[in-house]
Order: C-alpha cells, then sequence, then structure tokens
C-alpha cells in the first residue's frame, strides 16, 4: 500500500512538473516574439525602400531590398571617426572598469577586511545620492579632462552593482583555499591572481558584458564633456547624422516633402543596425556565461 501511494504521488509530481514546464515554456515563446519580432521589423526596415518605410509595408521581410539608407549613412566621414572612438572607450573603458571592480570587490569580500561595513555603507551611499550633473561637471573640470577621453574612461570607473554582485561571488570560494595557500607562504595577491580569478570567470564575463555595452552605449556623458568631434563615440555622431538628414533632406534626396519623410524614416532604421549590430555580434561569446555568473553572484546578501 504504501509502494502504491509513492508511485501514485511520483506520478502526481510528473504530472504537475510537465504542466509546469509547458507554461513556462508557452510564456517564454510569448516573451520571445515580444523582443524578437520588433527586432526582425528593424532589420527588414533598414534594407527596404523608403516608401515601403513610410507606408507601414514592411513585416519581417523587407520589401522593394535597398541599401540606400546604409549608403547615406556611411556617406558621412564622422562614422569611421565615432566607431574608431567608440572602440577605444568600449576596450580600455572594460579593462579599467572591470579591473576596479574587482580590486575593489576582493577586499570587500575578505572579512578580515579593516572597516569593511563601514566602506560598503559609504559605496551603498553613492547608489541612492549622487552630487548631479553641475557638480559632477566642476569636478571633472578641475580635474582637467574635459574633452579628453578620460572623460569617458574614468567616471564611473567603478559600479557599485556589479562591485557587490561580485563580491558575493567572492564570498563563496571556500576559505579553506585561503589558509592552504597562506600554509604555502602564498601572499594575497598571488591567491587573488591565481586562485580567485580562475574561479570566477562566470561573474567576471558578466560584468565585462554590462561594461562593455555600457561603454558602447555612452551617449550622455559624451555629449555633456565632450565637445571635439574627433573624440566623440558612435552614438553621438549618429545623432548628429539624424539631425543633419532632417535639417537638409533636401541636399541627399531631392525635392519633394514625401520623398524627404521616406528617406528620414529609412535612415533611423539604418542608424539603428549600425549602432547595435557589434553589440550583437560580442554577446554569444558570453552568452554561456551570463546566467551562470548572476545566479552565482546573488545567492548571498
Amino acid at each position: 500500500m504504501a509502494l502504491s501511494k509513492k508511485k501514485n504521488t511520483a506520478i502526481k509530481d510528473c504530472a504537475s512538473d510537465k504542466v509546469f514546464y509547458a507554461i513556462v515554456n508557452v510564456i517564454m515563446f510569448v516573451i520571445l516574439l515580444i523582443v524578437l519580432v520588433p527586432i526582425l521589423n528593424v532589420i527588414a526596415s533598414s534594407f527596404s525602400s523608403g516608401e515601403a518605410v513610410s507606408a507601414g509595408k514592411v513585416g519581417l521581410w523587407p520589401v522593394n531590398p535597398t541599401l540606400e539608407g546604409y549608403k547615406a549613412v556611411f556617406k558621412y566621414d564622422d562614422i569611421m571617426t565615432g566607431f574608431k572612438n567608440s572602440v577605444i572607450y568600449t576596450v580600455f573603458g572594460t579593462i579599467i572598469h572591470v579591473v576596479m571592480t574587482l580590486l575593489c570587490a576582493y577586499p570587500l569580500s575578505r572579512a578580515d577586511m579593516p572597516f569593511r561595513d563601514r566602506l560598503m555603507f559609504l559605496f551603498s551611499f553613492t547608489m541612492l545620492f549622487g552630487g548631479g550633473i553641475i557638480p559632477t561637471y566642476l569636478l571633472m573640470e578641475s580635474l582637467g579632462i574635459i574633452n579628453t577621453r578620460w572623460a569617458i574612461l574614468i567616471p564611473g570607473s567603478i559600479s557599485v552593482y556589479n562591485m557587490i554582485v561580485t563580491r558575493t561571488n567572492f564570498q563563496q570560494i571556500p576559505k579553506e583555499l585561503l589558509e592552504a595557500a597562506k600554509i604555502d607562504g602564498c601572499s594575497d595577491f598571488r591567491f587573488f591572481a591565481t586562485m580567485v580569478l580562475p574561479l570566477s570567470k562566470a561573474i567576471i564575463a558578466v560584468i565585462t558584458l554590462f561594461y562593455a555595452v555600457g561603454l558602447w552605449n555612452v551617449y550622455f556623458h559624451a555629449t555633456i564633456y565632450l565637445t571635439k568631434m574627433e573624440l566623440q563615440p558612435l552614438q553621438v555622431i549618429l545623432k548628429n547624422i539624424l539631425i543633419a538628414n532632417q535639417q537638409n533632406a533636401d541636399a541627399l534626396t531631392g525635392d519633394g516633402d514625401a520623398e524627404r519623410a521616406n528617406f528620414q524614416d529609412l535612415i533611423k532604421y539604418a542608424l539603428i543596425m549600425v549602432a547595435s549590430v557589434p553589440v550583437w555580434c560580442v554577446y554569444p561569446f558570453v552568452q554561456k556565461f551570463f546566467v551562470q555568473g548572476v545566479m552565482v553572484g546573488s545567492i548571498k546578501g
């Protein structure tokens, strides 16, 4: 009797699990469509004719395929300057941000660090309160980094959220490893470099992605701190192109309000693709670490 009851319970649990997974799969499929359909529409619109885009005829496949939008975007010489600057900011900025975050998170993960709780309070305080735009600008000006690449690379080099997640991940490394390493004469820095970092590849990949995407899409700080065209990142250049296209559409397409409107709609989608494709190309390489890194870093508080 007891065995039969256990079998019936197991069958019910199995059936309920199947129902649960089916519901979850349906919900995830709906979410996938909500996210994927607009992306496919943007891609199709960027390769469609301006008339089709303005008329709303484009769905998930290009209508009257053309590269006119991309040709118009890349006619601007500043595009390559923006690409170069964005690559510089993304690569070197990510390195600086990740290194600073790791060097900050590891000491704060150690229970034997003096004043650890007070330092964590100060870091957490900055997540709730900031100095504001004008005081921050005056600070950057007093440091002499306005209209330099450092204005993008240095400010915000530590995200407190990323630091806390990384710190939590470090806290899960067994203390016995540190004790054994110290017995063998290993220094703290060597333990950090040879033991902690190799065991934290997932969380490092995640914060690298976060920082890289943020630096690639940097716009607000660049608008405030950079006025020299040769230093501006891609996002600001694309904004300038969009404004110039709206103001000077006659010079690019000829007369006619309808033709100008068609071209403006087309170039907007081309600009979106130019700004988004590099990030899409990078994401698959760190996707396998993404869920693992976030979950590992969020088990403990």
